[in-house]
């Protein structure tokens, strides 16, 4: 089968690997019909997450058609259509039991804070992703969920982290009616956090990003405010002002470790990693957010620490909520959402690449080329 295969930063290619096996009776065998190249994935190109191994296969989007199964699995069967959480999650360990599907205790032994994530590096567990034509599916009575008959598939393979991401970004920032909300960074996580939102009853909902074409993108889609951070001056003067100098309610941080816009925290990320990437972004958010507001955090910052302001979050009585988002918990009423038109996933896709163009397909969306916001990729075995 054909498969993507890191070879170093910036180095991506596609090349001729063995077929997945079943290695456990609750495993799957899902031939991939669509999948998608995250945000979170150009860390992992970009040389951003420790112990991304040279040989991995990156893809934690994806959909497929149901090939083969383990001898315990009855949640699916062969042939059926299914989207894949990118949390793989057992649902039997305490974790899963509360609704943390990305924080199963059992699906990654590389770590003890987050779960297995399919192509993320060992960091992760060292699972292989969905970026190839086939893909082994651990614990396949949990996560891999049917795709409803009426959705487009375009819809379903954003619900595998975009949608239940953006969803939860919000969620677990307690936005209330009548709030000011401030989300930073206009990739499609943010987007989908600025539309998700507005299911809260907010006042206002504010995007803030540094790329105008991805402003003027969330402002259409997500029907929010958006402003470009270069021409702020000092941005969070600029966001306090706009908000009679009280801060948000509510701010979102869907950056994590690659964010712009600070020259200290670029040279001490990125440059010299004496941290695990920039926290600008988290530093505007607990800057911009109101004393006693919370800062909501689905940015990925890879271990061991960043240089995080924790003494104004003290001072300011801030509650900080952060998680990968628990897929599984999310995707009933997610499905909904979509199915009754209130969500259009598929909306924030502007690029599709065959599986054999992922060399282009990651310089384009890495570079941010021709406007792209969202890339999905479709194996040349696509149904």
């Amino acid at each position: 089968m054909l498969a993507m295969n890191y070879r170093g930063p910036y180095r991506v290619r596609i090349e001729e690997r063995p077929m997945p096996r079943i290695l456990h009776p609750e495993d799957a065998i899902v031939r991939v019909t669509r999948t998608c190249i995250c945000g979170s994935d150009l860390h992992l190109y970009h040389g951003m997450v420790p112990d991304t191994r040279v040989g991995s296969t990156f893809g934690h989007e994806f959909t497929g058609i149901v090939e083969e199964v383990g001898p315990l699995v009855t949640n699916v069967k062969v042939g059926d259509q299914v989207l894949v959480p990118f949390n793989i999650a057992c649902g039997k360990c305490n974790f899963c039991k509360q609704g943390l599907y990305g924080n199963c205790h059992e699906s990654n032994t590389m770590a003890t804070a987050v779960g297995g994530i399919f192509g993320y590096s060992h960091t992760a567990g060292g699972f292989d992703g969905g970026q190839a034509e086939y893909v082994r599916v651990p614990y396949a009575n949990v996560g891999p969920t049917v795709i409803p008959a009426d959705m487009d598939p375009d819809d379903a393979v954003l619900l595998t982290d975009v949608v239940p991401t953006g969803y939860q970004a919000a969620e677990m920032g307690g936005i209330k009616e009548g709030d000011t909300v401030i989300v930073f960074g206009a990739g499609p996580i943010g987007i989908m956090a600025a539309r998700c939102a507005w299911f809260f009853g907010p006042a206002r909902v504010i995007i803030v990003d540094h790329i105008d074409y991805r402003l003027e993108f969330a402002k259409n889609y997500s029907k929010c405010e958006a402003y470009n951070f270069k021409s702020m001056g000092d941005p969070v003067l600029f966001l306090k002002k706009l908000t009679d100098w009280y801060g948000a309610d509510v701010c979102i941080d869907c950056v994590g470790c690659e964010a712009e816009g600070n020259a200290l925290q670029t040279f001490t990320g990125k440059v010299t990693l004496m941290q695990a990437g920039t926290a600008t972004a988290l530093q505007w958010a607990v800057n911009s957010v109101k004393k006693g507001g919370i800062v909501s955090v689905v940015g990925v910052y890879g271990p061991p620490f960043n240089y995080v302001p924790i003494g104004n979050i003290l001072n300011k009585g801030l509650t900080l909520r952060a998680n990968q988002a628990s897929v599984k918990r999310l995707l009933p009423k997610l499905i909904d959402h979509v199915q009754s038109g209130r969500l259009d996933p598929k909306g924030l896709i502007t690029h599709k690449f065959p599986l054999e163009e992922i060399s282009d397909a990651y310089h384009v969306f890495s570079s941010k080329l021709d406007e792209c916001i969202k890339t999905v990729l479709i194996p040349s075995t696509k149904a």
